[in-house]
This record gives C-alpha cells, sequence and structure tokens, in this order.
C-alpha cells in the first residue's frame, strides 16, 4: 500500500490555516464530531469553500435550483497519487463530477464534498487538496454546499478518498441517452485520447517520456452547451471516456442502445507521447482512461454542425469524427485498422489502469 505523501515532499501553497504546531497531522480525533472536528471544518473546509448555503453549516443545503428538469450524480475519488502531472486528487473530485453532470446535458450547479482521510494525512497535503478543489469549482462555476469528515485508522485510507454528489440543471432540449444511439448515427470525439491515465502510470511507475505526459481532466460542460446551442436534440449520446477508455464507453452504450459500432484507427487522434509510452508498456490506448474528453454520438445530419462546435472551444480543438453507428453487429464495436484489417474492440476485461480517478 502506498505510504502517505510527506508535506516537505510536495511543493509549498497558502500556508494551512489550522494550528500545524498542534496538529500538524490528521488525527483520529478530528472525525470524532467534537472540538477538532468543529475546528477543521471552520479553519480548512469553510474559508475555502465558503457561500451561503454551506455557511450555515446544517446537515444539508437547501437550494433553489430553478425551473427544469434535475440531474444527479455522485462518484468517489480513489487515486493514487494523490498528485499527478496536469492535477490532483481534488481537481479530479470536482471535474469528475461536473463532467458526470455535463454528459447528460445538464448545467452543474450544487455539489457536496465528503472526505475520509487517513490518521497521520499532513495537513498541509490536505489543505493543498482543499485549494485545488476551491479552484476547480471557481473555474467550473458550481459551488461546494454541504459536505463531511471521516477519519479512519492509519493504514486503512491511503491518504485521502473524496466522494461527491453533484446536481444540475438541464440544457434546453437536452434529451440524452445511451440507448438513443441510432443506425446511421455519427461517432465523435472531442479530442486526443490517453492522457490521464499514462500520466498517472508515469509518476507511480517512476516512467520518463521525451515529452512531459499531463493529465487532461478538465470541466466539459462549457463544451457540451456549445455542442447543445448547436445540434439541440439532434445530440443523442454523450458519454466521457474515463474508466476503461474510449472502447469500454462505446461497448456500453452499443449494448443499451442495440446496435454496433464501426471505428476508423486513422480518425483517433493519439498524442505522440501516450502512443510511444502504450507501445512500451503493452497497452491499447482505447482503454486508457481519459478525465477530459468527450464522445458524442449525433444524427448524421448534424455531424459537421456538432465538429465545428466543438473545435471553436479550446477543449475541443482536436476533435474529430472517428466512425459510424451501424445496425449489426449488435453490441459489437468493430475497429478498421490503418492497414485496411478489422478487428473486435472488446470491453475491457479486468483493470489496466488500478486506481486512476
Amino acid at each position: 500500500m502506498p505510504s502517505i505523501p510527506k508535506a516537505a515532499d510536495l511543493a509549498q501553497g497558502p500556508v494551512c490555516p489550522v494550528p500545524i504546531a498542534e496538529y500538524p497531522q490528521v488525527l483520529l480525533a478530528h472525525g470524532s464530531g467534537g472540538r477538532l472536528t468543529h475546528n477543521l471544518v471552520e479553519k480548512m473546509f469553510v474559508p475555502a469553500f465558503g457561500n451561503p448555503q454551506l455557511d450555515l453549516q446544517h446537515d444539508g443545503a437547501v437550494l433553489e435550483p430553478g425551473a427544469g428538469r434535475l440531474a444527479f450524480t455522485t462518484d468517489s475519488f480513489v487515486v493514487s497519487p494523490l498528485f499527478f502531472p496536469g492535477g490532483d486528487i481534488g481537481e479530479l473530485a470536482i471535474y469528475g463530477t461536473v463532467n458526470d453532470l455535463a454528459m447528460c446535458g445538464a448545467h452543474p450547479r450544487y455539489l457536496s464534498a465528503g472526505f475520509i482521510l487517513e490518521e497521520g494525512l499532513p495537513m498541509e497535503i490536505l489543505w493543498r487538496v482543499v485549494q485545488s478543489m476551491q479552484a476547480a469549482a471557481v473555474r467550473a462555476g458550481v459551488q461546494i454546499v454541504t459536505g463531511d469528515t471521516k477519519v479512519v485508522e492509519r493504514g486503512k485510507g491511503d491518504g485521502i478518498f473524496i466522494n461527491t454528489a453533484g446536481i444540475g440543471t438541464l440544457l434546453p432540449g437536452a434529451n440524452i441517452s445511451p440507448k438513443r444511439a441510432k443506425d446511421g448515427d455519427a461517432i465523435i470525439l472531442s479530442g486526443k485520447i490517453g492522457e490521464h491515465g499514462i500520466a498517472i502510470l508515469s509518476v507511480r511507475q517512476g516512467l520518463t517520456f521525451d515529452t512531459d505526459v499531463k493529465s487532461d481532466a478538465a470541466p466539459l460542460h462549457c463544451l457540451v452547451a456549445d455542442v447543445m446551442d448547436a445540434a439541440g436534440d439532434k445530440v443523442h449520446v454523450l458519454r466521457d471516456p474515463t474508466r476503461g477508455g474510449v472502447a469500454s464507453a462505446l461497448n456500453e452504450i452499443a449494448e443499451a442502445a442495440k446496435v454496433g459500432m464501426h471505428l476508423t484507427e486513422g480518425a483517433i487522434g493519439i498524442v505522440p507521447a501516450v502512443e510511444s509510452a502504450c507501445e512500451m508498456l503493452g497497452l491499447d490506448p482505447l482503454y486508457v482512461a481519459n478525465e477530459g474528453k468527450c464522445l458524442a454520438i449525433v444524427a448524421p445530419d448534424a455531424a459537421e454542425t456538432v465538429l465545428a462546435a466543438m473545435k471553436s472551444n479550446p477543449l475541443g480543438k482536436d476533435a474529430a469524427r472517428i466512425g459510424t453507428v451501424v445496425r449489426e453487429p449488435i453490441g459489437r464495436v468493430v475497429l478498421r485498422t490503418h492497414i485496411g484489417s478489422e478487428r473486435i474492440v472488446d470491453m475491457l476485461s479486468g483493470e489496466q489502469l488500478p486506481r486512476i480517478c
């Protein structure tokens, strides 16, 4: 089991507000519900995430979601290591939840955050994660309105685990469902794949490449809003290909919609350093995780419109049409390779890259 990072091993940010001289590390008592818990909430979380709902410090938050339908999601983050090129567990927790709402066709508004902390975690590390979460929430335009903290014994928590839930309001015309994929629909990918998974692996295994590989973690709701504005109900399916990568995401959709899919290998963009790392490690980039990419399955007459909308957004500048939904084989994804042959791209079996989110 990886050990908890030492604060001295990490670049220092703003000074942690918890009295380090008294409590340099998380204690079991910080999860007891007593004075130390109160102090941790008052000094660590409320100043960072402060907003009218959270400031009440009630058992929950009373929200005003506005008119229309709501989307609701929940997720947990156990990534190892806590800090990696291009991000950290706190930023990942915010963007991952925001993106799950965006894939429903929703504008994200409110998040909860539950922290499971391991006894002995340096307060400076917790403070860095909290600050990163707040910066990510500001970027995404969401508020963290309620939360919880628990502490587990040393050796039983791997530093920090974070659970989040999110609420968003559906965009006008949104009718997104994996079952809406239809014969003839275009399959569009918003950018190049594999950066997040390889960035995590590079730190975990101490690998170096000719160029830096950084996580692509980013909030996708603005990209999705651009797509929905451009094509509305002609956007049938949205999915962020996180765990299991593009291959697993498309297999799930094909199975749900009872359709097949044909992909073109040459249309799927891969960063050269990611491609080299995958070749060296024997990994298939189609199964490597992403945290800032979007798959869109859209009506054929909306394909060019959606591509143009994606390319106008910095997060979609490398967007491409990578395939087509077909009637058969039902539940199968088939890839036409560079040399013209075809192979089945099956659902990921087991874990190719553990603990990537």
